[in-house]
């Protein structure tokens, strides 16, 4: 009997098997994942916000200093800019505003993720230059989707699925007019790059890039101490804002450092060493 004889009904079974492999494999896939987490954002803000008064954009990548940003969606409003981080993922995630990384916990497996808020942080400050705008005009969102729970104290600006139009809602104060609304989506759209997989593509091969930079043993060097400096990536919890290193000039607690706000008097977030 030959081989074909023997095998071919077991292979005849087994290739039905092969789509189903391949549909496990796509609906695993990082990039499925994100899509999937942007377009359940998409419609819940297409389904719940007034389209007349938030206007909304969505995967738009934008040239910048070294390369290009991506941004999941950005709604337009008389109340703000609202720039948003879409996260599609499960589990418990620890975490909070100063860290470089989070962890996603899944049973006893842990995953490193670099903290949205920083990620976000680029998104905002390009968009920034872009439009020429004040900080109280933009607001940073992350939105979790897919299931998962916050174990640590997160500031109001990571949020889920479930309550991150709250948060949009809560901004009541109008800092753009109409005018200004309808500049800045025509801005936006004339400077960001055509939506495509190749501009994708080339998106993703900066980051790889910089991922690899950023993995490169650092010689350390000396130099001179300062009083007063700016911690890259370093966030405060509250609006999102550069936290400044500084030093308490009160007779009791005289040298004592503390991370204060660049904001400041408007925000007055303080955070201890």
């Amino acid at each position: 009997m030959s081989l074909s004889m023997m095998f071919g009904p077991l292979l005849d079974a087994l290739w039905f098997l092969v789509p189903v492999f391949i549909l496990g494999a796509i609906l695993k896939a990082p990039w499925f994942k994100g899509m999937m987490g942007e377009w359940i954002i998409n419609s819940n803000i297409k389904n719940n916000l007034d389209p007349e008064k938030f206007h909304l954009l969505k995967n738009v990548t934008i040239p910048c200093e070294g390369g290009t940003t991506q941004i999941d969606h950005i709604i337009v409003s008389s109340y703000g800019i609202f720039v948003l981080e879409t996260k599609n993922m499960k589990g418990w995630i620890f975490g909070n505003a100063h860290q470089k990384s989070w962890t996603q916990q899944i049973f006893k497996h842990k995953t490193k993720f670099q903290n949205p808020l920083h990620q976000n942080y680029k998104h905002v400050k390009t968009l920034q230059v872009l439009l020429g705008l004040a900080d109280e005009q933009l607001h940073s969102l992350v939105v979790f989707v897919g299931g998962s729970e916050f174990k640590n104290e997160m500031p109001e600006n990571v949020t889920t699925r479930r309550y991150f139009l709250t948060f949009i809602r809560s901004k009541q104060d109008v800092v753009l007019s109409e005018r200004d609304v309808k500049n800045i989506v025509l801005k936006i759209e004339s400077g960001r790059l055509e939506p495509s997989l190749k501009t994708h593509f080339e998106h993703v091969r900066h980051v790889k890039s910089i991922v690899n930079e950023k993995q490169k043993p650092v010689v350390p060097i000396q130099s001179a101490p300062v009083s007063r400096s700016v911690e890259t990536g370093t966030l405060c919890p509250k609006c999102g804002s550069e936290m400044i290193l500084r030093e308490t000039k009160k007779d009791t607690n005289h040298g004592q450092k503390f991370w204060g706000c660049s904001q400041f008097p408007k925000c007055r977030s303080v955070v201890n060493i």
